[in-house]
């Protein structure tokens, strides 16, 4: 009986350690918040994951099984430079959207298929490229996306812009 006080402490200071922490699977499904960072293109609004520390922009979107139709990651970097991605893991189609320092985009790469052993392939920009946006396959097109368009960006911190 003296171990279970202790067991519900452990258990209770995991939780709390771990407060902010959501299940991958809640991500995908949760609701978005009105304060939720959003991008748009040609007038279409995204909601939008951020991805702008090194961990986050190597893992990206690997294991999901799937992500809503209005959502998408957007990965941050310092500087705008060729940029070179890849799909090892990722388990969905996605269109990669590559932007400049301006927010004009300047490569569409559109239905790049999972990788799920290597060797996978890579996927380059043309140009120098400071922000990715990962959407759904498909949403390039039906969106009717060129090089050149612009993204804004809402309720993104300054410090990713």
């Amino acid at each position: 009986m003296r171990a279970f006080p202790w067991l519900l402490s452990a258990a209770l200071a995991a939780a709390l350690a771990c407060s902010g922490c959501v299940p991958r699977a809640a991500v995908a499904a949760a609701p978005v918040a009105a304060s939720d960072p959003t991008v748009s293109l040609q007038g279409h609004r995204f909601t939008i994951e951020i991805a702008d520390t090194t961990a986050e922009r190597e893992h990206g979107l690997m294991d999901r099984t799937s992500m809503p139709a209005d959502h998408g990651m957007l990965f941050v970097f310092p500087n705008a430079e060729p940029r070179t991605f890849w799909m090892k893991d990722t388990l969905i189609p996605l269109d990669m959207l590559f932007f400049d320092n301006a927010k004009r985009l300047v490569r569409i790469l559109q239905d790049v298929p999972p990788c799920r052993a290597d060797p996978c392939p890579t996927y380059a920009s043309t140009a120098p490229a400071r922000y990715v946006l990962e959407l759904n396959a498909g949403t390039a097109a039906k969106l009717g996306l060129r090089n050149g368009d612009l993204i804004t960006f809402s309720d993104v911190s300054p410090g990713t812009q």
